[in-house]
């Protein structure tokens, strides 16, 4: 037999082993011959809901008319002005409020509306 054969029957005989003769083979390296293994590294693979994803920077916002305030005409003519449509139509929805004046809008001109908004007296609030 020669020294492959050896070592191979070896590692056979070592991968076959159970829990409780490795136990008794690490004791026995430790306490007859000074050898103390190192500890295996340990490889787990994180599940992928335990990925941390970074959180995107929100690029659009809804533009929210939370409550109209003291000036309700000062309301309805800024309304007016940022959405185009008619006297009549921004009455109604200032008077609906809570309610979206715009929606899925950049964040620069939504900045812009809810400055309009309050600059008028109504309670804004960005989505």
């Amino acid at each position: 037999m020669n020294e492959v054969q050896k070592l191979e029957e070896q590692a056979e005989k070592l991968v076959n082993l159970t829990v409780k003769e490795v136990k008794e083979l690490l004791h026995i390296l430790k306490e007859k011959h000074g050898i103390e293994p190192a500890t295996a590294p340990t490889v787990t693979a994180a599940a992928p809901s335990e990925e941390k994803e970074t959180p995107k920077e929100k690029t659009h916002f809804d533009v929210l008319l939370r409550e109209i305030g003291p000036s309700k005409l000062a309301v309805v003519k800024a309304v007016k002005a940022i959405t185009g449509q008619d006297l009549k139509t921004s009455k109604e929805l200032v008077e609906s409020a809570p309610k979206h004046t715009k929606k899925e809008i950049p964040k620069a001109e939504a900045e812009e509306i809810q400055k309009q908004l309050q600059e008028a007296g109504a309670a804004v609030e960005l989505q």
